[in-house]
C-alpha cells in the first residue's frame, strides 16, 4: 500500500477498505516445517568455521594416514566426551583399472631402483619398500582378496565459544596425530564440509584417499564399549561413553556373577539395587545376609527376614529332604542328601578321619530308616529325624566315641539351639533374607552350609526365575566342604534357572580357595569395585586386566569399577534414584538420619491424632479407620481440619515418601 492509498481509504466505503483474508491463508501462515524447527536462528560462514547463532562448528578432513592402521585406532575419537560429527564416505573403484594403474607404478618404481644401481648409487628401503607393499597388493588384488575404495573421513566439532573449539581441536589432533593421522581444517569450504556430516549423504568437500579392503576396515567405527540389551536391568552407567549398562544375567550362558571390592566400595549397596530391580522383573531372591544389611530392604519390599542364631525362633532342620521332582529318581535324591550331611558333619566336627566317614555315612542311613525314610517312600509325607536322632543312632556303633563326645555341644551343649529343631522357615515371598550377624563365627560356615543346603532343596522343588545372593562369600571359601558345596551349586543352579551371586571383599581368603578361580570362570559376570593395594596385583592377575584397568579400580570412586560381562567389559557408575537409595544406604550416617526421620514422624504424628471410634480401627489401633497409617488425615475429615505439624526432617521425609508413591514409585512385592 502506497501513500495515496493509505490516505485515501477515509473517501472509500468501509466494504471497499476491509480485505478478505479466508481461514486457510491464516492457517498456512502458522504452518512450522521440519526447516523450521531444526534450523538455527542465525548462520554465518567464516574461513575456518560456521557460527551457529549459539554454537560454533568447525570442520576438518583425513589428508594422509600412516602405512599401518591397527584395528580400533579411531576408537578414541568415537569415544570422546565431546559432541563430533563423523561422516565416511567409501567409494568403490574398478578393479580392472585399478591393475592397470598398478602395473605402471609398479613398472615405474621398478625403474628407478634399476636407475639407482647403474648408476651405483646406495640402495633406497623407502623404494624397496613401495616395490613390495605394491607387488603385494597387485597380487591380492588379480585374486580378489582385496579392493580399492576411495575414502572421504571428515569430522565436526562443536563449541560455544572460539576457545572452547581451539581445545576440542587441540585435543583431536593429538590423539590422531599420535598414530600418524593427520587432519586439516576445510579452509573457506566450511559450508560444505557441514553439510557433508549432515545425515543427507552428500560428499560435498570430496578429498579421498584411495584405501584397500584390510586399513579401510580398520575405521569401522561401531566399536564403542556397549553393554546395552534390549531386555534386563540397570545396573549403571558406561563411563566409556555414559551409556546406559542394562542387562538380563538370565540371558548369559550361566545366571552367576562375582563381586570383588574393598570395605566401603558399594558392593552391598549394588547388590540392594540389583535385589530391588530384579524383584520387579519378577525375579525371586533369596539373600544370605552375615551382617543384617538387607533387613530393612526386606521389610520395605514386604519379604521375609529370619535372624538364625542359637537364641532365635528361626531354626533349620538339616535332615530335611526334598521332594523329588518328577525327572528325578527318589533314590537319587536321598543320597544326594547324605553326601551332603557327611559334608555337614566333616565341618561342624572339624574334620573326619577315613574311618569316621564311614561310620556318619552309615549312621545317617540308618537314622532316616528309624523314620521309615527310604528310597520307596513319600518324602512329602513323612516326618524327618532331628539331630539327636543321629546322635541316638551313632551311639549305639562301634568306635563312635569321639564322634558323641563332639557332636554333644551341638545336641546338649551351648550350640544345641540351633540345628536341633524341625524347620519353621516358610519361603513364600519374592525376597527372603537370611541373617547369620548374630551367629558365633565358629558356627558361621556351618549355619551358611545348612541355609544354602535349604534354599536348594527348596529350589529344587518348582522351577522358577531365582537368584541368590551370598554376601561375604569367603566365609563359605574357607572350608574346602562349604566351597566345594557352594561350587556345585553354582554348576548346576541353570538347570533349575537359578543365579549365584558371590559377594566379598576378602579376595585373597576366596583365590587362595581351589574352587575360587573355578567360581570366576563359572560365572558369566563379574564386577570389580575399588580394590585395596594389597590385593590389586591379585585381582589384575586373575582378571587378566591392563595398567590403567588395575590403576582405575584403585582410583575409583564409591560405586564405580568394571563390569564384566561375557566378552565384554567396560567402566561402571552406580546410580540409584533418591528413593532407591533410601532403601539399600548403607551409609552409617544416613541409616541413623532416616531412623531419627521415622521416630520424629512418630512423636509428631501419634500425639495429634483425633478421637475416633474405637470399633473403626484394628485391633491394637484403636481409633485408626482401616488401612489408614498414624500421621494421615483422617478419612471424611477436610484437609484443613487437620491437626499443623511443625515443619521438620520428618515431614519433609513424608513429603517426599507421598511424592514417590504419588508418581508409582512405591515398590510392592
Amino acid at each position: 500500500m502506497n501513500i495515496k492509498d493509505f490516505f485515501s481509504l477515509g473517501k472509500k466505503p468501509l466494504a471497499a477498505q476491509v480485505l478478505p483474508v479466508l481461514p486457510e491463508e491464516i492457517y498456512q501462515t502458522g504452518v512450522l516445517n521440519l526447516q523450521d524447527v531444526i534450523a538455527p536462528h542465525a548462520l554465518k560462514v567464516n574461513s575456518r568455521e560456521l557460527d551457529l547463532g549459539e554454537r560454533i562448528a568447525r570442520t576438518f578432513f583425513v589428508i594422509s594416514y600412516p602405512r599401518f592402521l591397527t584395528t580400533g585406532w579411531f576408537a578414541p575419537i568415537i569415544n570422546m566426551d565431546k559432541v563430533i560429527d563423523i561422516s565416511i564416505f567409501i567409494h568403490p573403484m574398478d578393479t580392472n583399472e585399478m591393475l592397470r594403474k598398478f602395473q605402471k607404478k609398479v613398472a615405474e618404481v621398478q625403474s628407478q631402483i634399476s636407475t639407482r644401481e647403474e648408476k651405483g648409487m646406495v640402495r633406497d628401503p623407502m623404494l624397496d619398500t613401495a616395490y613390495q607393499d605394491l607387488e603385494k597388493l597387485r597380487d591380492s588384488l588379480q585374486q580378489a582378496q582385496e579392493r580399492i575404495f576411495e575414502v572421504g573421513l571428515y569430522l565436526t566439532i562443536y563449541g560455544n565459544t572460539r576457545e572452547e573449539i581451539d581445545k576440542i581441536e587441540s585435543e583431536v589432533r593429538s590423539i590422531l596425530e599420535s598414530r600418524l593421522v593427520y587432519i586439516r581444517p576445510a579452509l573457506f569450504q566450511q559450508e560444505q564440509g557441514f553439510r557433508s556430516v549432515l545425515p543427507l549423504a552428500t560428499d560435498e568437500l570430496d578429498v579421498h584417499t584411495k584405501l584397500n579392503s584390510a586399513p579401510l576396515s580398520s575405521i569401522f567405527p561401531f566399536i564403542s564399549f556397549d553393554l546395552t540389551s534390549d531386555r534386563g536391568i540397570l545396573y549403571g552407567i558406561n563411563r566409556h561413553n555414559s551409556s546406559l549398562i542394562l542387562f538380563d544375567r538370565f540371558s548369559l550362558e550361566n545366571y552367576n556373577s562375582v563381586t570383588f571390592a574393598k570395605s566401603g566400595a558399594g558392593k552391598s549397596y549394588l547388590t540392594k539395587l540389583e535385589i530391588l530391580r530384579s524383584l520387579m522383573f519378577s525375579t525371586e531372591v533369596i539373600v544370605i545376609d552375615p551382617e543384617r544389611e538387607y533387613e530393612y530392604l526386606a521389610e520395605t519390599v514386604g519379604g521375609r527376614y529370619f535372624n538364625i542364631s542359637l537364641s532365635s525362633e528361626h531354626h533349620i532342620n538339616p535332615f530335611d529332604l526334598p521332594i523329588p521332582r518328577e525327572d528325578e529318581n527318589p533314590s537319587d535324591v536321598l543320597r544326594s542328601n547324605i553326601i551332603t550331611l557327611v559334608g555337614l558333619f566333616r565341618i561342624m566336627l572339624g574334620g573326619l578321619t577315613p574311618e569316621e566317614d564311614a561310620i556318619i555315612d552309615k549312621a545317617i542311613t540308618e537314622t532316616y530308616a528309624l523314620k521309615d525314610i527310604s528310597a520307596d517312600a513319600n518324602f512329602a509325607a513323612i516326618e524327618p529325624p532331628l539331630l539327636s536322632d543321629f546322635e541316638l543312632v551313632l551311639s549305639g556303633m562301634e568306635g563312635s566315641d569321639s564322634l558323641i563326645a563332639r557332636l554333644s555341644k551341638y545336641t546338649k551343649g551351648t550350640w544345641s539351639g540351633f540345628m536341633n529343631r524341625p524347620t519353621n522357615v516358610d519361603m513364600n515371598k519374592k525376597l527372603v533374607v537370611f541373617s547369620v550377624r548374630d551367629m558365633e563365627d565358629d558356627l558361621k560356615p556351618a549355619a551358611m552350609y545348612i541355609i544354602t543346603h535349604h534354599i536348594w532343596n527348596t529350589v529344587r522343588k518348582e522351577l522358577r526365575r531365582r537368584l541368590l545372593v551370598i554376601d561375604e562369600a569367603w566365609w563359605m571359601m574357607r572350608s574346602e566342604d562349604t566351597a566345594s558345596f557352594l561350587f556345585g551349586i553354582a554348576k548346576r543352579g541353570r538347570k533349575y534357572f537359578l543365579g549365584i551371586s558371590t559377594i566379598t571383599q576378602d579376595v585373597s581368603d576366596f583365590l587362595n580357595s581351589p574352587y575360587g578361580i573355578p567360581m570366576i570362570t563359572n560365572s558369566s559376570i563379574q564386577l570389580l569395585l575399588r580394590q585395596s593395594p594389597t590385593s590389586v596385583d591379585l585381582v589384575q592377575q586373575t582378571f587378566k586386566l591392563s595398567d590403567e584397568e588395575k590403576y582405575l579400580l584403585l582410583e575409583s570412586d564409591v560405586g564405580e569399577g568394571i563390569f564384566f560381562a561375557g566378552l565384554k567389559h567396560v567402566a561402571i557408575k552406580v546410580i540409584a534414584s533418591y528413593t532407591e537409595d533410601q532403601i539399600i544406604t548403607s551409609d552409617p550416617s544416613q541409616i541413623l538420619a532416616i531412623r531419627k526421620a521415622k521416630q520424629d514422624l512418630s512423636n509428631a504424628s501419634l500425639p495429634a491424632m483425633p478421637a475416633m471410634p474405637a470399633h473403626a480401627g484394628h485391633a491394637g489401633q484403636a481409633g485408626l479407620p482401616a488401612g489408614q497409617l498414624p500421621g494421615d488425615t483422617p478419612a471424611g475429615i477436610p484437609q484443613a481440619s487437620a491437626p499443623s505439624l511443625p515443619e521438620s526432617a520428618a515431614l519433609r521425609l513424608k513429603d517426599a515418601l507421598s511424592r514417590d508413591e504419588a508418581q508409582g514409585s512405591k515398590i510392592s512385592i
